[in-house]
């Protein structure tokens, strides 16, 4: 519990603190500033949201893993004591 709570509160300092996160690679700043240019400024809309959106992905998708296995490994490890138990139970009498 103590490390997923340290793993948690990572996770939770870098959204927290992660300002610089709305900014745009090179290409993609690249072709904002073109079109820009050019007269056009719809191309930039949606594309901070694009980027976050496809940054944000692995990391929910390696998360919800990281979840799933913590919860099969605890129910595991309850079953074993469980078996533990009653086997010693089952010496003692």
């Amino acid at each position: 519990m103590k490390r997923f709570l340290i793993v948690f509160t990572l996770i939770l300092l870098f959204v927290a603190l992660g300002t610089d996160t709305w900014a745009q690679c090179a290409m993609c700043r690249g072709s904002v500033e073109s079109s820009m240019g050019n007269g056009r400024n719809n191309v930039g809309v949606g594309l901070n949201t694009g980027i976050m959106y496809l940054f944000v992905m692995p990391y929910l998708l390696v998360a919800g893993i990281g979840y799933f296995w913590y919860r099969n490994s605890k129910r595991a490890r309850e079953e074993r004591q469980f078996v533990t138990s009653r086997v010693k139970q089952a010496f003692q009498h």
